[in-house]
């Protein structure tokens, strides 16, 4: 194993151990509005589909890069889409 392929698992695994631990103290009544603002914000992934776009070669790479960019842009509509709902819970029935 590389010593790089080491460091990236290091650093995935420290950031899922951390992520668990602020997610898990995190309470019940502002879980959905939490993740649907991180959803929405996840916008970024969109932008990496992008970039990578530039230097994919081959039908795989293509393949993933496509499945990248619609679960990229589903997870940013789902985050609106949420959002919107829980907005609209406060929103005056006049």
């Amino acid at each position: 194993m590389s010593p790089l392929l080491l460091a990236d698992l290091t650093v995935f695994t420290l950031a899922l151990l951390v992520g668990f631990e602020v997610i898990s103290k995190v309470p019940a009544t502002l879980h959905t509005p939490l993740m649907s603002g991180a959803n929405a914000i996840h916008g970024v992934v969109i932008v990496g589909v992008m970039l990578l776009a530039a230097s994919v070669h081959g039908i795989g790479g293509y393949a993933l890069l496509a499945v990248a960019a619609f679960c990229a842009a589903m997870n940013v509509a789902g985050g609106y889409v949420v959002t919107d709902r829980m907005l609209a819970m406060f929103r005056s029935r006049s």
